[in-house]
């Protein structure tokens, strides 16, 4: 499973250079609207330093970390739910994507044009999310046109219809799909429709060196911080210039870099992180001479599921799952005196996996 997240935003907050940052590429970010048209796609490994250490215990030919795929979509802007900017066109790419990371710009800079003519970290949120109810609320109405007609001679259609005209009132009196509350046959009707305001939103407040190096935030970025809590999402600070310079560093070039500036990791690797708590992920492990590798799973899923991520014969043919914590094979420092210490555990298919779990699948096709 892996984490697909768009980068959305007005024009120039600093999507572009926030992506070119992540994945090291080279995407221009320009001082004007629309700059990026096309989407860009870049995979990025997830920083895990328990991968790092896995190999150094297993020393195998192949080390195949989980991965994180951003896009970055161009800039929305007020109207976009009508077309404005080529709005129905980026609408339609943040379907495709499994969470949302909002940059919204939290710096004063004379030099780089504000398309709402001032800085308003809140209100440039409000504006793309109203954008976005609007583009779902316009795809409700489409459908409940369509399932009206068949809810006359049909059963199921009847229930899909009175779901849909519930979650239609809810999102004209202003509420996201998200907070709609829904048992689960209504839940996997309204999954059907990839409602861009059921997606979890991380707020990235793109901030500039002064701040990014104080321990307190400032005004223009705590006003959104108090925006996300209230909604129910998530928010970081980080410096898009900054880590633009990161990004084109040695190791020990950023670690330097890093210190000078007493930040504790790059802001990346901790808006990656956050995007794995939003969608609510966790990482198993398996490993041997051939190859150690991490894998993406949802929080609370078996041993079962576990194996299907992997296959779907490991699924089909589960037989049990061998199972030990990474933090037992770091201390003892081989597979084999985690067994000998009665660390490695037998386990069914309803074992429910921890996040750092390293298992080995039985199973027989």
């Amino acid at each position: 499973m892996a984490l697909r997240c768009g980068i959305i935003g007005l024009p120039n907050v600093g999507k572009s250079t926030i992506f070119n940052a992540l994945t090291k590429s080279a995407v221009p970010a320009e001082n004007y609207p629309f700059c990026t048209i096309d989407p860009h796609v870049g995979i990025v490994p997830l920083p895990d330093p328990r991968l790092n250490r896995l190999a150094e215990i297993y020393k195998p030919e192949k080390v195949t970390p989980a991965t994180v795929e951003f896009t970055d979509i161009a800039g929305l802007v007020r109207g976009a739910s009508k077309g404005e900017g080529l709005g129905n066109q980026f609408l339609g790419q943040i379907r495709q994507v499994a969470a949302i990371v909002h940059i919204v710009r939290c710096f004063e800079d004379e030099n780089t044009t504000h398309v709402e003519g001032s800085l308003n970290p809140v209100r440039d949120a409000e504006l793309i999310e109203t954008e976005l109810l609007l583009a779902d609320i316009e795809s409700l109405e489409k459908r409940l046109n369509i399932t009206e007609k068949a809810a006359k001679n049909d059963k199921t259609a009847k229930k899909e219809f009175a779901v849909l005209n519930r979650l239609l009132s809810h999102c004209n009196n202003g509420h996201r799909a998200r907070t709609f509350a829904a048992d689960e046959d209504e839940s996997s009707v309204i999954r059907s429709m990839h409602l861009l305001t059921r997606k979890p939103i991380l707020y990235v407040a793109n901030v500039d060196e002064a701040e990014i190096i104080q321990e307190n935030r400032g005004q223009f970025c705590q006003t959104l911080f108090d925006f996300a809590e209230k909604e129910g999402n998530l928010a970081i600070r980080l410096c898009g210039s900054l880590e633009r310079e990161i990004a084109s560093l040695s190791d020990d070039e950023k670690s330097l870099f890093l210190d000078e500036y007493n930040l504790p990791e790059e802001g990346l690797n901790k808006l990656i992180h956050a995007g794995f708590k939003l969608l609510e992920l966790e990482t198993f492990f398996t490993g041997g001479p051939k190859e150690v590798r991490s894998w993406t799973i949802k929080n609370n899923a078996t041993a079962l599921q576990a194996a299907g991520e992997i296959h779907t014969d490991f699924e089909r043919g589960f037989i049990k799952a061998e199972v030990f914590p990474y933090s037992e094979l770091d201390k003892l420092g081989s597979e084999k005196a985690v067994k000998d210490a009665g660390m490695a555990k037998l386990q069914g298919r309803d074992y429910v996996v921890k996040d750092g779990d390293c298992i080995y699948f039985h199973f027989n096709v």
